[in-house]
């Protein structure tokens, strides 16, 4: 057993495939494969007697929804799936929110997680936007990689979300829900993705946490060309400091990714820790005007590949743009580039 404070597995091996393993009474912990490097994400069955709430849904594709039958034939066969709660907007979450209202379950979301995954949902492009070349540009982007992906289709919603129909509950900050016998109170977090749903249980230690709360990895903070000035790193160091309020270290983390685990309090800890010693690295690294490309080696501290590159690029500017809105950084254009350098 972990040492109080310390961080556990209760649940050492996930569910296989088209298998659901039980984690609290009427609880299901039930696992769906993705097309990635982050190769599977966590959706809960809660039982609420003559039927199933789901939590998160995976992407839609015909892998997707061929387990998804198997579960509702195997363990889920005894009752349907009534309601389906969607922690927060990104595809392997919310992807297939829209069959299952299709085929009769309502949808719970914070509004702004609707919003944007119907509206993203809907936005479908064929080639980038001029707006999105110009972020791209501005991040450093090289020349020869900005004109090939200037003539390629770029990742839609809609390529891996099913059509939502027009209509959700909203949940929002401090809402109790009774889901599986038990009264859940609505806590909402920001940084990954706005308005993040997470849930915790007022009756027991449970906390069905998405991808606000993982237990090993960090989830991506990003700035897109949709609030090129946003600033979501100090959103998500603002909201781990405020679940540090409800934490406790008894409690089951049920996340988005990975396993379940209890030391919520040191990981909240660890999570802003470990951006605080990124904007450390990177105010080091910028005695002279850097792109946010050239930012990559002393942000990660590890080569980036091809397909981690998006996801680098966003994170990047995440930290400079916390940086630029803390004036530990200035910002200048030339050419379209934003370079950035270290005040002092």
């Amino acid at each position: 057993m972990p040492a109080a404070g310390d961080i556990g597995h209760p649940v050492p091996s996930p569910p296989a495939e088209g298998k659901g393993i039980e984690v609290a009474p009427g609880i299901l912990w039930l696992r769906l494969q993705l097309p990635m490097a982050l190769d599977h994400v966590n959706v809960y069955a809660l039982d609420d007697g003559t039927g199933w709430t789901i939590i998160d849904t995976g992407m839609d594709s015909r892998r997707s929804r061929a387990i998804w039958q198997g579960l509702l034939d195997g363990p889920l066969a005894a009752k349907p799936v009534t309601r389906v709660i969607v922690t927060h907007h990104h595809p392997d979450h919310v992807g297939l929110a829209g069959w299952f209202q299709s085929n009769g379950a309502s949808l719970l979301m914070t509004r702004t997680a609707w919003l944007l995954a119907r509206m993203l949902v809907l936005d479908e492009q064929a080639l980038p936007t001029a707006e999105q070349i110009a972020f791209w540009r501005a991040a450093g982007m090289a020349p020869d990689q900005l004109a090939a992906k200037s003539q390629e289709r770029p990742f839609n919603f809609a390529d891996c979300v099913a059509a939502m129909p027009i209509g959700y509950t909203r949940i929002a900050e401090g809402d109790v829900l009774t889901i599986a016998g038990r009264r859940w109170q609505v806590h909402v977090g920001h940084g990954h993705a706005p308005e993040h749903a997470v849930l915790f249980s007022l009756d027991d230690d449970l906390v069905l946490g998405g991808d606000q709360l993982l237990p090993s990895i960090s989830p991506n903070i990003g700035v897109y060309a949709t609030e090129p000035a946003a600033d979501p790193l100090g959103e998500w160091i603002a909201s781990c400091h405020a679940f540090q309020g409800v934490a406790r270290d008894n409690h089951l983390v049920l996340p988005g990714h990975k396993l379940p685990y209890t030391g919520l309090p040191l990981r909240l800890a660890q999570m802003t820790e470990n951006h605080h010693q990124a904007l450390t690295r990177l105010r080091t690294y910028l005695t002279e005007p850097r792109t946010a490309i050239d930012c990559f080696t002393p942000l990660f501290r590890r080569q980036i590949g091809p397909a981690e590159h998006g996801l680098a690029l966003v994170e990047a500017v995440a930290h400079l743009n916390h940086l630029l809105a803390r004036g530990e950084v200035t910002r200048t254009g030339r050419d379209g580039v934003w370079y950035w350098v270290a005040r002092g």
